[in-house]
């Protein structure tokens, strides 16, 4: 059986853990003592026949600088954001061969799949055949696919974080589920006109990795981004509100990277903008005004 190395001690990393430890040898790796039987050093996942990677994206760069896996790994990404105007793809593509890379998205609470509950998620990469590979690792309560369109993936990732931080702002500010269910379908919209800039498919966005996870993340307490929307909705700062989360929620960080990229090549993307701004202390009220009358 092969042995799989996730390297990324938070909720997801744990989670994407215990699923493949279903069927698989599966280890963790982490800067933290996880106090798990299965915590190796990152020079013991060396030997490793598969890898997955769930680092912040923010941390990514730095991460794969020093990163210990070996030139040719089959390597898993389920990392998702933008970091300093990079897409994640981008980022690994400067230490690894893009061949050997896959990208996971689709909709998936941590929470959830820890507890086996089933769920369908993607596998992007530019060679179906290192996707194919991947599918038979799964656990039987995850249905994976594999899908050749990575931009459409991690932008799909990425973009469902800021989408779900509006929406908690919506729910907060008790606006309602007409105002809600407007907001994510537009939501939808923007995130497919900044990703057919990029050159993604439209149909990516009408799956699991766009509007699947959009749907998810941008629906439900579980989200750490739709609870940073509704704590800024109730008038907290953002330090206080990822206190009191007590982990990334890298809607926050991509927010931002996405209305810088939008402005460089001028894409629309109203959704977006707002949440940065909101981000820099403009008022809630203030940006919902602007939503509705631009």
């Amino acid at each position: 059986m092969p042995k799989i190395s996730v390297f990324g001690g938070g909720a997801w990393g744990k989670a994407l853990h215990f699923a493949f430890s279903q069927t698989n040898p599966c280890y963790i790796v982490s800067r933290k003592d996880l106090a798990m039987q299965s915590q190796i050093t990152p020079q013991e996942a060396q030997d490793s026949d598969f890898f997955i990677v769930a680092i912040a994206s923010s941390a990514l760069h730095s991460w794969l600088e020093t990163s210990p896996l070996p030139k040719q790994a089959k390597i898993l990404v389920a990392s998702k954001g933008i970091a300093q105007g990079q897409f994640v793809s981008e980022i690994f593509e400067k230490f690894y061969p893009h061949s050997k890379l896959c990208f996971l998205a689709g909709p998936s609470f941590a929470k959830e799949v820890q507890n086996s509950f089933p769920c369908a998620l993607n596998v992007h990469t530019s060679e179906i055949s290192n996707a194919k590979e991947w599918l038979s690792l799964f656990p039987n309560f995850i249905k994976p696919y594999a899908c050749s369109d990575v931009i459409g993936g991690e932008i799909g990732g990425a973009y469902k974080n800021v989408i779900a931080i509006a929406s908690g702002i919506c729910e907060g500010m008790n606006l309602g589920n007409n105002a809600r269910a407007s907001l994510v379908a537009r939501g939808l919209v923007e995130m497919t006109r900044f990703g057919k800039y990029f050159g993604a498919q439209d149909s990516t966005f009408l799956g699991l990795s766009g509007a699947g996870d959009l749907f998810l993340t941008a629906n439900s307490i579980l989200s750490r981004n739709f609870r940073v929307g509704i704590g800024l909705a109730f008038g907290k700062t953002l330090p206080k509100i990822l206190e009191e989360i007590g982990e990334i929620a890298e809607g926050v960080k991509t927010s931002q990277e996405i209305y810088a990229i939008s402005q460089k090549y001028g894409i629309y993307t109203p959704i977006a903008k707002e949440v940065a701004l909101i981000m820099e202390g403009k008022n809630p009220k203030e940006s919902l005004n602007d939503l509705m009358t631009s």
